[in-house]
């Protein structure tokens, strides 16, 4: 298996037709070892247009979706970043290599684990891993880019709040199978900007916001 080429693939025939043109997105994705993140047993996976499933219910996104969520984030190296949702940490370090500092929250304490070991490895250190139910709201503190890695059929108003002023949010809105890329961007202290990009279905947050639905 001669992985550069599958990473070049990888990049070239689904990310970047995917309207990942950002060149910094492009040559990270070259340098994050994404099969690090990935378990062994479904390492011939790591390239390909699928979901992994990670357990505990929880999956790492394609390819291309998490591509596409760095470059809607529009990052900066100045940024501080807060991710819902670590994962395998892949996502956590493609964040990590363009901000300045990420702070992530698992609800599973065995994935937050895991993503210190698989960050460890790639020499990533500007990470804070906290492990806690972060689907209403998490702290206190401001961020430049906040991400959701499980879908919403609405974006908490706490963490919209929690944007600095040109802040930025992504997240995937909407229950399946209708759910949307959007970016929500704080314009001023009172007034927010939503971007729609894409059609896109990932599984839900777990204990995410639900809006009041009629029951007839």
């Amino acid at each position: 298996m001669n992985i550069e080429q599958l990473r070049f693939n990888m990049i070239e025939q689904q990310i970047r037709p995917w309207d990942v043109l950002d060149a910094r997105v492009l040559e990270m994705l070259k340098t994050v070892r994404r099969e690090q993140f990935v378990p062994a047993e479904s390492r011939s996976l790591a390239f390909m247009e699928v979901e992994i499933n990670l357990g505990h219910g929880v999956s790492m996104w394609q390819p291309k979706l998490e591509a596409r969520a760095v470059q809607a984030l529009s990052l900066q190296v100045s940024d501080s970043v807060l991710e819902v949702g670590t994962g395998s940490g892949y996502l956590t370090a493609l964040v990590a290599k363009m901000a300045a500092q990420v702070t992530s929250v698992e609800i599973v304490p065995e994935l937050s684990v895991l993503a210190a070991r698989n960050l460890a490895s790639q020499q990533i250190s500007n990470v804070n891993l906290q492990v806690g139910d972060a689907a209403h709201h998490w702290g206190e503190a401001e961020y430049d880019a906040i991400v959701l890695t499980g879908s919403v059929p609405l974006i908490p108003e706490a963490y919209k709040n929690q944007l600095k002023v040109g802040g930025r949010l992504f997240a995937l809105v909407g229950d399946a199978p209708a759910m949307h890329g959007q970016v929500i961007t704080r314009v001023a202290a009172d007034k927010f900007e939503t971007q729609v990009l894409f059609e896109f279905a990932v599984a839900p947050l777990q204990n995410a916001v639900q809006p009041k639905r009629f029951v007839f």
